[in-house]
């Protein structure tokens, strides 16, 4: 099958660069005046000081929080440790803090950066009480656990091989100390393992998962300072995770039976349910004394619920609106927990018996958060979020993704809130492949499955429509992969289309960068039989020259080095030469997961001006 822009792979040549100038000055005559006059309202909300994540230590909770221009880990209500602000003047470049670990007792910290926008980074350790720099890795190193006399880190191989001989990519989990690095752990595991290691609240017992892809998990467990002892306690083909260890037993949270989420405690060869699987899925569990702390997801947004460790319900509590709520963590007597939805960009809470509230942050304005159905080709009931203001002009923003066991639950969107102000309807659709309702749910709209992913899509927009809605369809990454699929197959559903940092040429996209790591999600294009069913939907090999297709957008950024930014290049040439009304914009300065605050404000109050143009 000869592909006639396979040369836009390559993103030195000349042609390629040449296009992304002319193509971004064309979009950004198109946009006209209207992102600059929409920049400040967006800038605002998107400058709101947001808590990302937060730790418990000895010493107090050490936090990390995106603000206007910079991102900052200090001690919560206290001092700043590490301010992106200074890390730029350092690298003379745009930095991204990416996250931290801190140890128990509040005197070494982990935190990873990168540089001008790319995935891969820097890696540093300090001491908390000096400040002085103890470790430096580049690129970024992951799973940084400390012991006394040193600390384990899992390094993920991007090029090259793994000390073993393994060609990349691939991950290793290393032990440092002052004698050196050695690699303690991963030893021949292909390419598609992640890994993850963490201590038990006790500080006892390493717990080490080994995923394959987004499907399977081995849980080993062993005393934290003697990896030779490291044995394999759990093994599941579905997601799970060790939750603690508590009395030598292992509690796991585990996808088996019918992947909706069940506690189990494991102990020698005997494993034991304690929470069995409910209606919906158990998506997260922290133990704390002789409780467990869950958080169950009920169409899409998460209810809290209390058990006791042999596994009886004490209580239940939800929230005033549906959101997201996940532990950041906890020291086995009190959780962190955060809370966020459309129109909250965070509030962060202390559970230890009683919930209380930390901090939070809510938008002021009258908005209504409404939850409906729309029912898909095979019969399906797929749930939508819609998310209102005082006035409904009939126009709907709808965003998806389903894939990846990736749930879309209510969060905030600061390029939204405009958009609802001026009468707008934003939605956010629940498809398959997605772990709203379990694990079942995810594997219908993996692999030869994922066509139930973009007729629920159709089903949620074709409903928007019938409701005499216009709309715009949105989606990036996995999510642009999603709406240009829609786009090529029922191009009646929408009025506009957002395609953003996709995945579209599924003939290819498992020899560019990372690619080949997905395999286990969407199916392998050099196996013949995998290679039927992506040809059948591969958006880049099914545009049709007798369909007429909606005013388009495709964005991505040059240095994505996740998502090869050629699947827009590639796809917006094949619209572009039927003579579809598409626009690419193109990121000179950003990666899969945006570069500086004010580079990524301005390309969502790009997407927000191009909804607004294009249903007007």
């Amino acid at each position: 099958m000869e592909d006639p822009y396979v040369w836009m792979e390559n993103l030195q040549d000349e042609r390629v660069l040449k296009l992304v100038e002319e193509e971004n000055s064309r979009f950004r005559e198109f946009i006209g005046k209207l992102s600059d006059e929409l920049f400040p309202e967006v800038w605002e909300l998107y400058s709101i000081p947001i808590l990302g994540s937060a730790r418990l230590t000895e010493k107090g909770t050490v936090a990390m929080y995106r603000e206007k221009d910079r991102r900052v880990i200090k001690w919560l209500g206290g001092d700043v440790i590490i301010d992106s602000k200074e890390l730029e003047r350092e690298a003379n470049d745009q930095v991204l803090l990416q996250g931290f670990t801190v140890d128990r007792e509040g005197k070494k910290l982990t935190y990873s950066f990168s540089i001008g926008g790319a995935d891969e980074g820097v890696t540093r350790i300090i001491d908390l009480e000096s400040g002085e720099l103890i470790g430096e890795f580049k690129p970024s190193v992951w799973n940084v656990t400390f012991l006394e006399n040193g600390y384990y880190f899992s390094r993920f191989y991007r090029h090259g091989e793994t000390p073993d001989g393994i060609k990349a990519p691939a991950v290793r989990l290393f032990w440092k100390d002052e004698s050196g690095e050695k690699m303690v752990f991963g030893k021949g595991l292909s390419s598609g393992y992640f890994m993850g290691l963490r201590k038990s609240t006790d500080g006892k017992w390493a717990m080490l998962t080994v995923t394959f892809g987004w499907n399977k998990a081995n849980i080993y467990i062993g005393p934290v300072e003697a990896p030779d002892l490291w044995g394999k306690v759990y093994s599941a083909e579905v997601p799970a995770e060790p939750i603690d260890v508590v009395n030598g037993k292992l509690y796991v949270l585990t996808r088996e039976g019918k992947g909706l989420g069940k506690v189990v405690a494991v102990e020698g060869e005997k494993t034991t349910e304690v929470i069995p699987e409910g209606e919906f899925p158990l998506e997260w569990a922290v133990i704390l004394g002789d409780k467990v702390l869950t958080g169950r997801l009920v169409h899409a947004s998460h209810r809290i619920e209390l058990y006791s460790l042999e596994g009886e319900k004490i209580s239940e509590f939800g929230f005033d609106l549906p959101g997201s709520v996940y532990p950041l963590d906890s020291d086995g007597k009190k959780a962190l927990i955060r809370y966020e939805s459309f129109t909250v960009p965070y509030r962060l809470y202390e559970f230890d018996g009683e919930l209380r509230l930390v901090e939070n942050q809510g938008i002021v304005g009258d908005f209504n958060v409404e939850e409906d159905f729309a029912t898909s080709k095979d019969g399906t009931k797929i749930h939508y979020f819609t998310v209102k203001g005082s006035t409904d002009r009939k126009k709907a923003w709808v965003f998806g993704y389903g894939g990846f066991n990736i749930s879309l639950t209510p969060r905030f969107f600061p390029q939204a809130i405009p958009f609802i102000r001026r009468g707008g309807t934003f939605a956010m659709a629940n498809l398959r492949g997605g772990s709203e309702y379990g694990e079942e749910w995810h594997r219908a709209g993996m692999r030869e499955n994922k066509q139930n992913v973009f007729d629920d899509f159709t089903a949620v927009l074709e409903k928007l429509k019938e409701r005499g809605y216009k709309v715009a369809a949105w989606g990036r990454s996995n999510g642009g992969l999603l709406v240009s699929a829609t786009l090529t197959q029922r191009p009646d559903v929408m009025d506009a289309a957002l395609i953003g940092y996709p995945v579209i040429d599924m003939m290819r996209f498992h020899k560019l960068y990372i690619g080949s790591v997905w395999v286990p999600e969407y199916g392998n294009p050099d196996d013949p039989k995998d290679r039927e069913f992506l040809l059948k939907y591969s958006p880049y090999h099914n545009v049709d020259p007798n369909k007429h297709y909606p005013l388009t957008l495709i964005y991505t950024g040059l240095h994505d080095d996740r998502v090869h930014p050629a699947h827009a290049l590639k796809f917006f040439m094949k619209m572009k030469e039927l003579g579809a009304p598409v626009y690419i914009r193109v990121e000179t300065k950003s990666g899969h997961m945006g570069a500086s605050p004010e580079t990524r404000a301005k390309e969502l109050t790009d997407l927000l001006a191009f909804v607004i143009k294009a249903l007007s």
